[in-house]
């Protein structure tokens, strides 16, 4: 059901040690504007534990919550960077993810490789980033079915499979944000947010020409 423009609505951003600063951008910063028109949406960060969390490229924020203490949220969003690579063995990330419905799970970016290595993705369609970056020699799209058993990784702006979410590369956090947005408050209310931080061209055109792929 789709709730009214006031209601509360909150959605919490998982961050670690080497996320990537657009990451966090692209899913707080749009909820903080959508705030303008839907007053009760709210974000809050959660990590292990509360307090400073060093990102990819120097810059370091403060973590709201830690896993302990994570206050209920309408939907988890796991956010991207080359920390990826411990998180998918961390069994403190791993062991929040299972403790949390599977439909109110979703991601962003090289998220998607934290949430498969959960269990999370199983059997699901999914996507993630494109593109190998660096000194990477697997592409995440590619890579990921290693981690989500039975799992259908489709090149998509966003995926949502049996209610959990899962955005394309970088900036694409936007769009699964928007997304998300969207179930809260529906189309209409997505739609004016979009707008309302000048990307309603960009969600349109990423839609066209990558997808929306719900299953």
């Amino acid at each position: 059901m789709i709730r009214p423009r006031h209601e509360p609505a909150r959605i919490g951003v998982i961050v670690y040690p080497g996320v990537e600063p657009i990451d966090i951008g692209g899913t707080t910063g749009v909820v903080s504007m959508a705030r303008r028109v839907l007053p009760g949406i709210s974000a809050v960060t959660i990590a292990a534990a509360a307090g400073p969390v060093a990102l990819a490229g120097g810059l370091t924020i403060i973590a709201d919550a830690g896993f302990a203490a994570a206050p209920t949220c309408d939907t988890y969003i796991v956010t991207g960077g080359p920390g990826w690579r411990e998180q998918v063995t961390d069994p403190a990330m791993l062991a929040f993810l299972r403790g949390i419905d599977p439909s109110r799970l979703a991601s962003v970016c090289t998220g998607a490789l934290i949430l498969a290595a959960s269990g999370a993705l199983d059997g699901r369609r999914l996507t993630t980033r494109r593109r190998a970056v660096g000194a990477e020699t697997d592409a995440p799209l590619t890579l990921i079915s290693r981690f989500a058993s039975g799992s259908d990784p489709v090149a998509a702006a966003v995926v949502e499979d049996r209610g959990v979410v899962t955005g394309g590369g970088v900036s694409l956090a936007i769009d699964a944000t928007l997304h998300i947005i969207g179930r809260l408050y529906g189309e209409e209310a997505r739609d004016e947010v979009a707008a309302l931080i000048e990307y309603d061209r960009a969600f349109a055109a990423n839609r066209a020409a990558l997808g929306h792929v719900v299953a």
